[in-house]
Formats: C-alpha cells, sequence, structure tokens
C-alpha cells in the first residue's frame, strides 16, 4: 500500500497546519465514523513524530505514514488524499 497526496493537499497542509521541513504527519483509524470498510471508525490525521511506520511518503523533506498498528483499517488499499474544493476540507480516497 501506499500514500499519495495531490498538489492541493499539500497546499492544504502548508496553510492550514502550517507544516514545515522536518514535520510528520500521521494516518490513524480512529473511534467513531464510517468508512468504506469499518462501520464506527473514520480515518483521523495528527501532526505526531513516528514510532512503528508502517507505510510513508516523503515530500518536501515532510513525512506523511500510517502506523504499523493501523494498517488493519486500509484493508490493503492505497490511500489518495485530496481537498473538496467546496468544503474546503481534505477527502480520502482508498483505491487498489
Amino acid at each position: 500500500m501506499n500514500i499519495a497526496l495531490t498538489a492541493q493537499a499539500l497546499q492544504w497542509f502548508k496553510n492550514e497546519m502550517e507544516v514545515e521541513k522536518g514535520d510528520s504527519i500521521r494516518f490513524y483509524a480512529r473511534y467513531g465514523g464510517s468508512s468504506p470498510f469499518h462501520e464506527g471508525f473514520s480515518l483521523g490525521m495528527t501532526r505526531e513524530e513516528p514510532i512503528e511506520i508502517g507505510v510513508q511518503t516523503v515530500v518536501d523533506d515532510v513525512t506523511y505514514y500510517i502506523d504499523e498498528k493501523d494498517l488493519w483499517f486500509f484493508n490493503d488499499y492505497n490511500l489518495h488524499v485530496d481537498v473538496d474544493e467546496q468544503l474546503h476540507e481534505l477527502k480520502y480516497d482508498y483505491k487498489k
């Protein structure tokens, strides 16, 4: 599996979370909400230093990653991160 981010998503992280070189952004399974795979769980995101990286993508010296313990959430799908133009929020797609 891998993590892909569009140019708009990368800009969103710079504008909204003020990411800088050397930062780490973690995507994780959180309790509550729903996802295409797991009712009662949704995808969360936070700025956090890695402990045990399962998958990562590094862009402009910023690490976007998923911990090993959260890989179950993705069911071997790739995570694609983009921006919803109307809501100005991140949106997630899961692709084989």
